[in-house]
């Protein structure tokens, strides 16, 4: 073992060495931190290169393996927003709003950006569902079976809740119909609607856009 002087110079040389070493690493940390680029470089507001880091350059858009983009509408509500649906291998794979769209802008509510759950979500009903009175468990049934009980269901309202005079007045309607239309409904879609309605004797026709 080394004593005396040449013992404390060799000390003296490690330690110089490891604060050396320290010192690097502490200059690659700063130099790194977005902070520090942001202050002492050419983008002091950070909001270019200064807010990058080699995570984010090495990022991909999400969008851009998508085969082909399709124009929509946001289907919540009456506003009517636009959006892009980005499809790869026919399926969805990202909505995101229309910059081109006059009414959005290209901005999408929290409800519109996660459209693409009514679409790809396990949990979406893609059958008719019926549950049978008194029953317990649900059951499938083909489209044109669910939309005949509709109709049989319909003109019985309309036929055991029929009024041909009231208060001795002639109103030939029903009350066991009425219609509360969705709020992204169109002008042609509701004006045929309200034929329908008003021919079938309802007099409770409202919409949802109005409540």
């Amino acid at each position: 073992m080394l004593s005396g002087p040449r013992a404390g110079c060799r000390l003296v040389g490690v330690r110089v060495a490891w604060l050396a070493v320290a010192m690097r690493a502490a200059r690659t940390f700063v130099e790194g931190w977005p902070v520090w680029r942001q202050l002492t470089g050419s983008d002091p507001l950070g909001r270019g290169h200064a807010a990058r880091s080699r995570a984010t350059d090495e990022l991909q858009n999400r969008n851009a393996t998508a085969d082909r983009v399709v124009d929509s509408i946001c289907p919540y509500c009456a506003v009517g927003c636009g959006q892009k649906v980005f499809v790869k291998d026919e399926k969805v794979t990202q909505i995101e709003g229309d910059p081109a769209s006059p009414i959005s802008r290209g901005r999408l509510c929290p409800k519109g950006s996660a459209s693409k759950q009514l679409v790809t979500s396990p949990d979406r009903v893609t059958t008719v569902r019926y549950r049978r009175p008194g029953g317990t468990e649900w059951e499938d049934l083909d489209l044109d079976t669910a939309m005949d009980m509709i109709a049989d269901r319909v003109l019985a309202a309309r036929r055991s809740h029929w009024q041909d005079e009231h208060d001795g007045r002639r109103v030939r309607r029903t009350t066991g119909i009425s219609s509360l239309g969705g709020a992204t409904l169109d002008n042609e879609e509701n004006y045929l609607m309200k034929k329908l309605y008003t021919a079938m004797g309802a007099v409770q026709i409202e919409n949802q856009a109005r409540i």
